[in-house]
């Protein structure tokens, strides 16, 4: 595991790299007696909760919402029409490089048939032409050379004026080296010192920023670092993507819930647990008012839910001092805002299903979900209508209804076809649940293990050994959790993989260069 950990990515070809491997010499099942209980029914308290239920463990999980998915969550709605719907808390795109969380999806359909290409992936401006982002070669240096050729936003002369080290920076990733040099940076500062003009800036970063839900200014450069290798420069298969090609709820929480119950697990929506507190030599927790208790506890809760449950479980919190004392450190991202459009015609055809923004104050992506998912398709088809998803990652609106407001009149401007579109109905939200990433938030933050004996700590927000981001994050972090589980009641760890984990030329000597600007790779001696 640790060359792996050491690999970099190779120049002109990439492989996933095995992080976790499973230990044939150890048993599969755990011993009859092993227990758990899951809080929280997201992508990583039901990677947890199925990684340990169909190895044996008896599984309770915990949701406080009505249905299973946390921000992928999703519940039925009906339209003015009559039309039974399923809506969502927001588009999210199935990355390829979800080893994770895809091996975790098998368990509800072996195939994936449930996922399909999106297609491009554009970002649109409404002062530059639309770029896209598919289609590059998946390894350095080829993706790099192919994106300043292909790229018009990208110039010899954005290369030319950027700090080397910065550069550098971005072409190195390593956890220790990285989160040393840019923690404590903001990425729109680490962006500025890249020297880039202000079209390459905002069509090639600023939209991926904002995807991690922070703005530039509140977002770590050691994060920024990490996330443009995982997504770009170590990502074996590239940045193209999936999605379902029906609603989240249909395709995925009422799947795994038979999957859990299949395998004895008790799964219990609307059971929001109030206090966690020591209890012998286990755990006490009350869903409810309710009282469990058990062994081995998972809290795969958002970083606001954690903080508040560790705040009011002051036994708890007096056992595991450094778990309270990371809670309490915990940030959480601007509100986001999701705005579902059931408009009276459809967009124009050239319009791309997935778009990302920017530029614009508010709008960040536009997702056509009546050329995305069979339900909105099927009503579009009926209606001739649309269905048109806005998405605000980090939202300065005061409520959802002014998020609305502005988000339509910024999609006006892109499409103006949609300017004089009638809204037959609109569905929409703003919440504050994920995660911030803070400048010189790294350490601070919980990892799976704790010092609270039997609690493990799940979330896409959690300090992982491994590299991986949003979705891929919180289902790791849940099956590491799982792991832990399994570990302790001497049962062998389900393998997980992972991209390489450092970048082309980390660990590399690096020396300025004798004859002018920039910096040299010194050559290893041989011997």
């Amino acid at each position: 595991m640790a060359d792996e950990l050491r690999s970099r990515a190779a120049p002109l070809r990439m492989r996933p790299r095995r992080l976790v491997t499973a230990d044939p010499a150890l048993p599969r099942d755990v011993p009859a007696d092993t227990e758990a209980v899951v809080v929280g029914a997201g992508v990583a308290g039901v990677s947890a909760a199925v990684v340990l239920a169909e190895r044996g463990v008896r599984v309770t999980l915990l949701e406080a919402a009505p249905t299973l998915g946390g921000r992928l969550g999703a519940w039925p709605h009906t339209l003015p029409d009559g039309t039974e719907q399923v809506v969502e808390h927001g588009f999210h795109a199935f990355f390829r490089h979800y080893y994770t969380w895809r091996s975790v999806l098998r368990r509800i359909d072996p195939e994936l048939g449930f996922l399909a290409p999106v297609g491009g992936y554009p970002v649109v401006s409404r002062r530059w032409p639309a770029e896209d982002l598919t289609g590059l070669p998946v390894a350095p240096p080829l993706n790099l050379l192919a994106l300043l050729a292909r790229s018009p936003s990208l110039g010899l002369r954005d290369l030319s004026g950027a700090d080397p080290a910065a550069g550098l920076g971005l072409l190195s990733y390593d956890r220790a080296t990285t989160t040393a040099q840019f923690d404590d940076v903001t990425a729109a500062e680490f962006l500025a010192r890249m020297g880039m003009s202000e079209r390459a800036r905002q069509m090639l970063f600023e939209a991926f920023a904002r995807s991690f839900f922070c703005n530039q200014g509140e977002l770590s450069a050691g994060e920024l670092v990490a996330m443009f290798h995982y997504y770009f420069l170590g990502n074996p298969e590239g940045i193209g993507f999936d999605a379902p090609v029906t609603d989240y709820l249909t395709c995925l929480w009422e799947p795994f819930t038979r999957v859990l119950e299949k395998h004895g697990a008790v799964v219990r929506t609307s059971a929001r647990v109030e206090r966690l507190e020591p209890d012998g030599h286990g755990w006490r927790l009350e869903p409810g008012g309710e009282a469990l208790t058990t062994r081995n506890v998972v809290l795969a809760l958002d970083p606001g839910a954690l903080s508040a449950l560790l705040a009011a479980s002051p036994r708890a919190a007096a056992t595991a001092p450094r778990l309270a004392a990371q809670c309490g450190s915990l940030r959480v991202a601007p509100p986001f805002a999701v705005t579902r459009l059931w408009l009276d015609r459809d967009v124009a055809p050239e319009r791309a299903t997935f778009s990302a923004v920017s530029g614009e104050e508010t709008l960040d992506s536009i997702t056509v979900y009546s050329r995305l998912e069979s339900p909105s398709a099927e009503w579009a088809a009926r209606t001739g209508g649309s269905v048109v998803e806005l998405h605000s990652y980090s939202c300065g609106a005061p409520d959802a209804a002014a998020a609305t407001a502005r988000m339509r009149a910024e999609l006006a401007a892109l499409w103006p076809e949609t300017a004089d579109a009638g809204v037959v109905h609109l569905q929409e939200r703003q919440e504050a649940t994920a995660p911030a990433f803070p400048p010189g938030g790294a350490g601070s933050r919980p990892g799976v293990r704790t010092d609270a004996r039997g609690v493990r700590i799940a979330g896409d927000f959690v300090e992982l050994p491994y590299l991986a981001g949003l979705m891929e994050r919180a289902s790791m972090s849940g099956v590491l959790a799982a792991n832990d589980v399994l570990a302790e009641a001497g049962a062998r760890p389900e393998e997980i993989l992972g991209v390489p984990q450092r970048g082309l030329f980390a660990g590399l000597p690096v020396t300025p260069r004798p004859d002018g600007p920039g910096l040299r790779i010194a050559r290893r001696a041989r011997g």
